[in-house]
Order: structure tokens, then sequence, then C-alpha cells
């Protein structure tokens, strides 16, 4: 099934923890500790409302625009998290965040060039809608992360949460690597 039918088929608690979960594995670009979304994990996992948590994740990071592309697209999915989370308030933001998510890969994949993001002509779309062979190997592993986490709140529930963070922390650690190798490589002399 495409990521796309993934999110029009999720309930309430998929899409939440889909979107949590992009923005999870982008916390590296915002600075933000491993810890900082913790307790939008657990309020998924206990059901109750997640606003002051999401207030306090908002202040920890600050106010500040980021000069990189992909920590503006990263704290953007943090700014528009809705502090309601009814399907109708979180399907639009897991979907923005699904979108937001992929580009950032996309744009710190070492297998693409360093140009800005050409949009739709990125392979993106059809990668959500199930044809990732264009996509370089950083996205297409981002896509597979997403519909995993998808996959198994569907088919668990919320018994399904533990492992979809455990998909989450995976990616950080990737995007991690990936961005602490750019900084090595933009410090070399010559770079």
């Amino acid at each position: 099934m495409s990521l796309v039918d993934l999110i029009a088929q999720a309930d309430e608690r998929g899409l939440a923890a889909s979107g949590l979960a992009c923005l999870d594995r982008c916390l590296p670009l915002l600075g933000g500790d491993d810890e900082l979304l913790r307790p939008l994990w657990a309020r998924l996992a206990d059901g109750s409302g997640w606003a002051a948590e999401l207030s306090r994740a908002r202040e920890a990071l600050g106010s500040a625009e980021p000069a990189d592309e992909a920590a503006r697209l990263a704290r953007r999915m943090l700014r528009s998290a809705p502090a309601e989370r009814t399907a109708d308030a979180v399907r639009p933001w897991a979907d923005a965040c699904s979108v937001a998510s992929l580009r950032v890969h996309r744009l710190l994949d070492p297998a693409t060039d360093d140009g800005p993001d050409p949009g739709d002509a990125d392979g993106l779309a059809a990668g959500r809608a199930g044809d990732p062979a264009d996509l370089p190997p950083l996205v297409a592993a981002e896509l597979r992360r997403q519909a995993a986490v998808l996959e198994l709140l569907a088919g668990h529930g919320a018994q399904g949460l533990r492992r979809a963070l455990e998909v989450s922390v995976e990616g950080r650690r990737v995007l991690r690597a990936v961005v602490s190798r750019r900084a090595r490589s933009a410090a070399e002399p010559g770079a």
C-alpha cells in the first residue's frame, strides 16, 4: 500500500504518531535533546491530550528561524503541530510532515547534489504514491520508515507505539550521522 493510502486510512493515533515520528527523526537539525519529544510519545500511549507538552517542546527550541532550509522544514513541522489531536486536525499535519521529512532527507542525501530542492520534480510525489524507484537512498529509507510507522499503528494500535518509536530513533541516528558528516566536510580546509 502506498504512503498516501496509509495516511488516508490511518486513525487519529496513527496520524499523530506518523507526524511525530517524522519530526522526531528530524530533531538533530534543530539541536534538540533526543528526549525532547518523549512526553508527546507518552501522551499518544496513554491517549491523553498533548497540548502542554507540545508547547514545552516549542519553547525548548526557541523561536529563532534557522538559516538552513532543512532545519526550517523541521521547525515548521513542530510549529504546525495541532494542539487538538483529532483525526481531522492531525491528518493534514501528518501529510505535511511526511512531505517535509522526505524533503529534508532529499536535501541531506549525499547521493543528490547540494542544489535547492526542485519540489515535485524530485520524485517525492511518485514515491509517496508507491513508486520509489527514482528516490535517492536516504529518501527511500525515510519513505520506508514512514510506511512502517503507519503500518505498525494500523496493525497493533497503541501496542505498536513502542516499535514506531524504535523506528523513529533509528532514523534519527541515521540523520544525525548524515548531519555530522556534512558538518565535518564543510569544516575541512578547501571544502
